[in-house]
């Protein structure tokens, strides 16, 4: 979904500044820390750096002109083909030394949430509740915990060390954690199923194809893919108090790289025959362990799958990505010959019926015999 990267405050007397500097074009990526322009007033100039990692939808602020500070600067997408909204919010400037005058109910809902009136946009003269929810929508990673139940801030622990900073990939990870805790009402559910369909299936397969290996996990993703796609309301998410139905479906699919956790994606992957479909998996996964992956292909998951059996781990709970309802989790047989398959889902989104209903489709093979 698009993100908007606001005009920041260069000093508490001006509300408005000149962009003097614009370092990017609509369709470049850039990377979180880049700069991408700068803003003056009559005293300082500060360059603006990307806050997230994302390619330029919409340059919203012109060259040599002012702009509102918390105005919207330009607008990122996880994607180069993303829409950014037609309308841009424009913010109401804060005077210098006061605090922007929310209602009640925003009042409240920003105490709840540990934020300040000061970083978010108003349409209107004041903050109201919906100011907060669009902004929430567009950064999923800055909801916390209701006052009562927050941490304390953490302070560096007691024993000699350093700070060190995350890399992209960690970045993203605790990303996904936090939106996990944080925004989704997380679930998980599992069944006990007896996976030897699945392997005869695969080893046909294979040998009809004549390949090497049985395509087990890669064909087991395009049946979730199918069932998303007969399902619409598996693939969604919740974007503050709506449901978002994707158009697509883009197969999310982790990839254990060394040290690196990948969250691989094919886009539009009911577009695709099983063919197609195990074949871009297939190079999907070869760069992702090169470490060699598009932006696009790491973004935009709409459903995903994952895997333990290769350590054989029999059971396993899945974080949930961000802005997605279900990623199901497939584990090596027990003991006892029957495997578990289980999923973390959004229960705003799914009950524990649509996720039952979406583990039973998959635990057999029905690819062929689906309409």
């Amino acid at each position: 979904m698009p993100y908007p990267l606001h005009v920041p405050r260069v000093n508490n007397n001006d509300d408005r500044v000149t962009l003097v500097e614009l370092a990017v074009k609509e369709g470049d990526f850039v990377r979180r820390g880049q700069v991408v322009g700068a803003v003056e007033t009559d005293k300082a100039v500060l360059e603006v750096e990307a806050d997230r990692d994302g390619y330029v939808l919409k340059v919203a602020g012109k060259l040599r002109e002012q702009a509102a500070v918390g105005s919207v600067l330009l607008w990122l997408g996880d994607s180069a083909d993303e829409k950014a909204p037609e309308v841009v919010e424009t913010a109401t400037p804060v005077a210098a030394g006061q605090a922007r005058r929310p209602t009640a109910g925003a009042r409240a809902r920003l105490k709840a949430l540990g934020l300040s009136a000061d970083a978010i946009p108003a349409q209107g003269e004041r903050l109201t509740e919906a100011d907060i929810e669009r902004w929430l929508a567009m950064h999923p990673e800055a909801a916390r915990q209701p006052e009562g139940e927050r941490a304390a801030p953490l302070r560096a622990p007691g024993v000699p060390g350093a700070f060190e900073e995350l890399s992209p990939e960690e970045h993203g990870m605790l990303t996904t954690v936090l939106w996990h805790r944080d925004q989704a009402s997380a679930g998980y559910i599992e069944i006990e199923y007896d996976p030897r369909p699945w392997d005869d299936f695969a080893k046909r397969y294979a040998e009809e194809r004549r390949l090497l290996m049985p395509p087990l996990m890669p064909l087991m993703a395009y049946q979730l893919v199918n069932i998303a796609r007969r399902s619409p309301r598996v693939n969604g998410a919740i974007v503050g108090e709506r449901r978002y139905r994707y158009a697509p479906v883009n197969l999310g699919f982790t990839v254990q790289a060394g040290r690196t956790l990948y969250l691989t994606v094919v886009r539009e992957a009911d577009r695709l025959d099983a063919a197609a479909f195990i074949e871009t998996m297939g190079d999907i996964q070869r760069r992702a362990l090169a470490h060699k992956l598009a932006p696009a292909e790491m973004s935009g998951a709409t459903v995903s799958l994952t895997s333990m059996a290769r350590w054989n781990v029999s059971r396993h709970v899945p974080i949930l990505p961000p802005l997605t309802g279900l990623i199901v989790a497939h584990s090596a047989p027990r003991g006892t010959g029957k495997a578990v398959l289980g999923a973390s889902y959004d229960h705003r989104l799914l009950s524990g019926f649509d996720v039952v209903e979406v583990l039973q489709a998959l635990s057999r093979p029905t690819i062929g015999a689906e309409s």
